[in-house]
């Protein structure tokens, strides 16, 4: 399985946490802050990047390695 980073809500901030870690990785003053953050880790791992929005539900994801509908161009 595919490993995920998510862009997630956090305390008044926003946070970059990996699936299935308890602990976030960082946490960010703004949303933008925290994807630069995320897509770092995200390619580093060979990742999926998921950004959330304020209620929490995925709005966007990306994939930074291991893709499975791996398509050329």
């Amino acid at each position: 399985m595919t490993e995920q980073v998510h862009v997630i809500p956090h305390n008044d901030n926003w946070a970059v946490r990996v699936a299935n870690r308890e602990r976030v990785e960082s946490t960010h003053t703004t949303k933008d802050a925290a994807i630069a953050a995320g897509r770092t880790l995200a390619e580093s791992l060979k990742a999926e990047l998921k950004l959330h929005n304020l209620s929490g539900t995925i709005s966007e994801s990306n994939s930074h390695g291991n893709d499975p509908h791996n398509i050329p161009g």
